[in-house]
């Protein structure tokens, strides 16, 4: 019987791309503040042509390059800083809300996150979702050896709410790292495919697959009453 659901949050509580769009507006402006930079919506643009063409590494070095602009690692190390501690203009998606709602009637809730600590818990604070849930883990508070896929996080969402995976259920995006520890621990796994998720790849490995696919977080509530 499922009396818990934990919550992935990028790209499955909202779309990840509105905060990568937050970002790059956060880094174009602070670019754009020497006299004669130039103005900050063409930065902006030279940056998500990078991101959208599939850069994912050297977003800001390419368009820094593009713009005529110069920079060392310093600077780069510096425009980082910017889009990952920036306060991000995102909002909880109504659907998401709704389902929290819901399941917050019926099941403990909690949320597990990989990724920059100062940056997630921004995302935390402007989506506004920290009520929702009697456990937050971030798993780079226990070491950035200990994000997903490694079980860490999960052990201790158990430990802290004495649970048992068995009655246990992850909702998550990412094929390639969210599944493999969750399903080695037995949980209920669902992967949730939103239209503009980023992580599209997929993983070719024994227990890396969710056990349901779902394609609108709508869904989870009626999927998990006939479970």
């Amino acid at each position: 019987m499922i009396t818990m659901v934990v919550f992935d949050l990028d790209d499955t509580l909202y779309d990840e791309i509105e905060y990568c769009k937050s970002g790059f507006r956060a880094v174009a402006e602070f670019l754009a503040e020497p006299p004669g930079a130039p103005p900050s919506e063409h930065i902006f643009c030279a940056l998500w042509e990078q991101f959208a063409t599939g850069n994912r590494t050297k977003i800001f070095n390419a368009a820094l390059d593009e713009l005529e602009i110069s920079y060392d690692d310093k600077r780069i190390g510096e425009l980082v800083n910017v889009y990952r501690s920036h306060i991000p203009n995102i909002k909880l998606p109504r659907d998401s809300r709704n389902v929290l709602c819901e399941l917050g009637e019926k099941y403990t809730q909690a949320l597990l996150t990989d990724g920059f600590l100062p940056a997630q818990k921004l995302k935390v604070q402007s989506l506004g979702i920290e009520k929702y849930f009697k456990c937050i883990v971030y798993t780079e508070q226990l070491g950035r050896e200990f994000w997903k896929p490694s079980p860490a996080g999960f052990e201790k969402i158990i430990e802290n709410l004495k649970a048992r995976p068995e009655n246990m259920v992850y909702i998550a995006d990412n094929e390639k790292k969210d599944f493999i520890a969750p399903n080695k621990l037995g949980f209920l796994t669902i992967q949730l495919i939103r239209p503009a998720g980023i992580h599209t790849s997929i993983r070719n490995q024994s227990g890396a697959k969710s056990r349901f696919v779902i394609h609108k977080i709508s869904q989870l509530t009626a999927l998990l009453d006939k479970l």
